[in-house]
């Protein structure tokens, strides 16, 4: 993972450059100091939306399922429940960073709810046809699995191109994660800023 130079770190967080830092690959997080820097790595993890996996166990528990599905009700509280663990790469001031991207209509998210609670769910940063995970949680099982499936279900409905989730993860691979080349990911942000969709 090669690390981007930090230069005006407070100018970084703004709105509109953060935005511009996502649509070229990039992503922040904070270390166990807070100090937050971008990365863009050399190699990049997707899930491709016409490809993707659904676990037998996760199908037949949303086939049973009571649950219920909301999309951007309440962001915030999506983040926050991201960011409450004992590490977090998500600090107080990138959640303040991620609130000010809601109101420009680039933060969305997918919630898990049960008996009207909130108990799992999912957030990321869209730019035209490209939607960057960051973070996901889940208070009772299956519940974020649930939320991603969901997510992907509903970029296919607006015609994403490009879902990228950063890294492999074992939790991540069973849904047919895929990681790919600098170059094939730099084609893919091409053909996905070629429209401008809509995630609501």
């Amino acid at each position: 993972m090669s690390e981007r130079k930090n230069i005006n770190k407070e100018d970084l967080l703004k709105p509109e450059n953060m935005i511009l830092m996502y649509a070229r690959g990039a992503f922040p997080m904070a270390d166990k100091k807070g100090e937050i820097n971008w990365y863009f790595p050399e190699t990049r993890t997707i899930i491709p939306l016409d490809n993707y996996n659904i676990p037998r166990t996760l199908k037949k528990f949303m086939q049973k399922t009571d649950l219920e599905y909301r999309y951007d009700y309440d962001i915030t509280s999506v983040i926050l429940n991201c960011a409450r663990r004992k590490e977090t790469w998500i600090s107080p001031e990138l959640i303040n960073a991620y609130k000010r991207l809601i109101p420009r209509g680039n933060l969305h998210s997918v919630e898990v709810y049960k008996n009207n609670r909130l108990v799992g769910g999912l957030f990321g940063v869209t730019y035209r046809g490209a939607f960057f995970g960051e973070s996901m949680f889940s208070h009772i099982s299956q519940a974020s699995k649930a939320a991603l499936i969901k997510l992907i279900e509903r970029l296919n409905e607006k015609h994403f191109v490009l879902l990228d989730v950063q890294f492999q993860t074992p939790h991540l691979e069973m849904f047919g994660t895929v990681e790919i080349s600098l170059e094939e990911y730099d084609m893919l942000l091409m053909k996905a800023y070629s429209k401008n969709f809509s995630f609501g």
